[in-house]
């Protein structure tokens, strides 16, 4: 029998070869599905109540914690499960199924498609519908430039927490001998939780306050790792990271500025400004040069430097495999 860390190198090889050919099906079941279920019953509950800031933090600690270990252990249990009453073919399909849920490399290039085809096509209003799926601000008043803007902010940023984090923390998992899917099945929480609660304003102010920087730390690493191989696929690494250190800073967030901040180096662009939310303006800095404006062209070089990424990252993971096993 092949020894875990060829297995694992088998299993991290079709788990990318199946998000490169299948994005998430929108009406499969989805283990993001089921966390955002239990996120959102433990916070209606919650939030039923009166509790004050402090229970509220703990609350939320709590829910973080759980949730990030029931993920990972859980999937541990049920791919072990799977492995010795179902036969090892089964079982490495499970983790082969499960890890892929946690890339989200197609589904992110399905979500820029979704909003360019329409736009491409001269059809402002449906790309703006279209849009309204994937962006928190408002998108009914967008310019074609603003939209264009939008997606690029969006590829740019989930290109980090979306598919190359979790691509880090499944290789780090194989690593250690762990297996991969667990690790990465705790970031899809951590992610999850994030995107669901991890908010600065009311009702999550302290219910999310926990859940938002656990995942800020749990993404530091990969994100600067992220802005270092875009720097280095562009060609242009030190200028990458000059203009990263210039502008991202600014940025209220301590990884999606850098993430997104490093597209628009590399590819001579600039993103952030202006955006609405629920009828208010906000204000974000803006990063990157203007060398450039966004066109299609330049989404779909962003969307081909996180596959190359992500292609480079798990080779350099499949070889520390090899060299792990030899």
């Amino acid at each position: 029998m092949s020894s875990p860390a060829i297995l694992d190198a088998v299993i991290l090889s079709m788990a990318a070869f199946l998000d490169f050919v299948l994005a998430d099906p929108w009406h499969w079941p989805h283990p993001v599905q089921i966390m955002g279920a239990i996120i959102s019953h433990y916070v209606k509950v919650c939030l039923s109540q009166d509790y004050p800031p402090l229970a509220m933090r703990l609350l939320g600690i709590l829910l973080a914690l759980f949730l990030m270990g029931a993920s990972g252990l859980l999937s541990a249990a049920l791919i072990g499960w799977a492995h010795e009453w179902l036969g090892i073919w089964v079982g490495m399909g499970l983790e082969v199924i499960l890890l892929a849920s946690c890339f989200a490399g197609r589904s992110l290039r399905r979500a820029a498609y979704d909003v360019l085809t329409p736009l491409t096509q001269h059809d402002l209003d449906t790309a703006r519908q279209h849009l309204a799926r994937y962006v928190g601000r408002d998108t009914h008043h967008l310019s074609q430039p603003e939209v264009l803007r939008a997606v690029m902010e969006t590829v740019s940023e989930n290109a980090t927490d979306g598919a190359l984090a979790p691509l880090f923390y499944a290789l780090l998992g194989a690593l250690l001998g762990l297996g991969s899917v667990p690790l990465a099945m705790a970031y899809k929480a951590a992610s999850t939780l994030d995107s669901m609660v991890g908010y600065r304003r009311e009702p999550y102010t302290h219910l999310g306050w926990f859940s938002a920087r656990f995942e800020d730390a749990l993404t530091w690493i990969p994100c600067r790792l992220v802005v270092v191989t875009i720097g280095l696929l562009s060609g242009r690494p030190q200028f990458v990271w000059q203009v990263c250190g210039r502008d991202a800073i600014a940025d209220p967030s301590p990884n999606a500025g850098w993430s997104e901040c490093a597209y628009a180096a590399a590819l001579g662009v600039q993103v952030g400004g202006e955006n609405t939310y629920q009828g208010k303006v906000t204000h974000k800095p803006t990063l990157g040069v203007a060398e450039r404006p966004i066109e299609p062209a330049v989404i779909e070089q962003a969307l081909n430097l996180t596959r190359s990424s992500f292609l480079l990252w798990l080779g350099i993971g499949l070889l520390g495999l090899w060299l792990r096993h030899a």
